[in-house]
């Protein structure tokens, strides 16, 4: 659908991966480079600049270097933030990197009970593992943050989601909690029903700005008025002689308030919930920088890809081989 929209002869491609070994990094790279008619306009981010010269032809100096040794989603500060600096411009990609090492500067010398990040971490554990709360919702009260939650349902749970600890043994407490989320009072009419009064509690970030570009100021207000109402809701509550119109309360919700939406606010933001993840990841006593369990099922999606194509193959589970059979018609 986005080429459609597009020119080839006015569009340059970018394709990013470590190794360029992913099944869909090298089927979508493929589109392209044919849509594109050839290597001329392609760009690649990788930590193997051969493998990605070798795959799409890419000239040397058309390929930036990543490290190895740093996940992706924690990579946006290095040359895998390309795609970024050329749609916000370099000066504001160096001021999302300025916040980011501002906000690692804090994490670095402020004592631990007035450091941020910690006590963000440690909330998350408490949360976890003394209310016993399997999930963490992230609201944003500014759209252009609307994808936030996605971006740190990765973060959290890819670095987090692990069952043994670094010396190999199992874990002793659960860890983490299926982070989900959505925009602001859009998300308002669907689940904030059962954040009030379901039976699960659900911990909360409410995300959003002191001053606001916003050319129509109103809704700003109206968005911070929303803010404030929804987390003393969930505190406090509220009794009712109807049952069904009370409000439990002491539901746990921690407020973020940017000064504005800026790049360098934004990489502070960023920077800080990286480091809440890696305090919980010593508290658990397991290594946020794996992800192990994303590896099973792409190898047996590279087995069972030809089988879909019609090629004859060994599937061992009955569950597989009649779900194999129905989409081969």
């Amino acid at each position: 659908r986005t080429l459609a929209t597009l020119d080839p002869a006015r569009t340059a491609g970018i394709l990013i991966s470590t190794t360029f070994g992913t099944q869909e990094t090298l089927l979508n790279g493929s589109i392209l480079h044919a849509w594109l008619g050839g290597s001329e306009r392609l760009y690649a981010v990788s930590a193997t600049p051969e493998r990605a010269a070798k795959a799409f032809d890419i000239a040397p100096g058309r390929v930036l270097r990543m490290w190895g040794w740093v996940g992706g989603r924690y990579s946006l500060w290095s040359a895998v933030g390309f795609p970024i600096a050329l749609a916000i411009g370099f000066e504001r990609f160096e001021q999302l990197l300025e916040g980011a090492a501002q906000f690692d500067a804090h994490v670095l010398n402020t004592p631990l009970e007035e450091n941020v990040a910690v006590l963000h971490g440690l909330t998350a554990v408490w949360n976890r593992n003394l209310l016993g709360s399997a999930t963490h919702a992230v609201m944003t009260y500014d759209q252009r943050l609307a994808l936030l939650p996605a971006y740190l349902q990765q973060l959290v749970m890819e670095s987090l989601g692990k069952r043994v600890k670094l010396d190999g043994s199992a874990v002793d407490s659960d860890t983490v909690s299926v982070w989900w989320g959505g925009a602001g009072t859009d998300v308002q009419h669907s689940f904030f029903q059962a954040l009030h009064q379901g039976t699960s509690v659900v911990p909360a970030d409410f995300i959003g700005t002191v001053h606001n570009d916003d050319p129509y100021a109103e809704n700003h207000t109206a968005l911070m008025a929303n803010v404030l109402a929804q987390t003393e809701a969930l505190a406090n509550g509220q009794d009712s002689s109807d049952p069904h119109r009370s409000y439990p309360g002491g539901r746990p919700s921690t407020v973020i308030l940017l000064d504005a939406l800026t790049p360098q606010a934004l990489g502070a933001l960023i920077s800080m919930y990286e480091h809440s993840v890696y305090v919980q990841s010593v508290m658990w006593g397991i290594n946020a920088f794996d992800q192990f369990g994303v590896e099973l099922g792409k190898q047996l999606a590279s087995q069972l890809l030809p089988a879909l194509k019609g090629e004859s193959v060994d599937v061992a589970d009955p569950v597989t081989r009649e779900l194999l059979n129905k989409l081969r018609g």
